[in-house]
């Protein structure tokens, strides 16, 4: 299996429903239909699936660490139902004061995970609902994809002249991502 062939995943939005009101225990945690199968596709086609997710919630205090790893827990779980793995999750537990370099539209989540795994971020696909997602990918020179899921519509309709893949869902980006592959 080629080594440096990674597709990095947003969470709330791309893989599970979004909510407002922050995703604060494993009961909240409901996957996006298909996005568990796209995540096995991906893997089916030689690809390992890196999460990178702003969890604010912790910062917040209105969720610890010991409860998101629950949550990621049955992710991971739901996910290898579908025959699929997710190889890391990358989080960032601050808030958007407090000027963190790992919180999205800032690279650093991206740049650990480069580091730890020796990898470059050049080309790679990260796909993402909302611009800060975008953003991140574009600070790295990796390549940013869409997806109209969690809040992916509202950014799509906020910046109509994004000139990245769109896609309806993780499913179809993930279909795209391996037709060429």
């Amino acid at each position: 299996m080629p080594e440096n062939r990674y597709v990095l995943l947003d969470r709330d939005g791309v893989i599970n429903q979004d909510s407002d009101d922050f995703i604060k225990s494993p009961e909240q945690w409901l996957p996006i239909t298909g996005s568990l199968e796209a995540i096995a596709m991906l893997n089916e086609h030689d690809y390992k699936v890196v999460v990178i997710t702003n969890q604010s919630g912790v910062g917040r205090g209105l969720f610890d660490t010991a409860m998101l790893e629950k949550i990621h827990a049955k992710m991971q779980r739901m996910t290898e139902e579908k025959g699929g793995k997710i190889d890391a999750i990358y989080f960032c537990p601050h808030g958007p004061d407090d000027n963190c370099n790992c919180r999205k539209p800032k690279p650093g989540l991206l740049e650990q995970f480069a580091n730890e795994h020796n990898v470059s971020l050049t080309g790679m696909a990260v796909i993402g609902d909302s611009l800060r997602d975008l953003q991140a990918a574009e600070a790295v020179g990796a390549s940013p994809i869409l997806v109209k899921t969690g809040k992916g519509q509202k950014t799509l309709t906020e910046n109509p002249n994004l000139n990245i893949p769109v896609f309806e869902n993780l499913y179809d980006a993930a279909k795209h991502i391996t037709s060429r592959s």
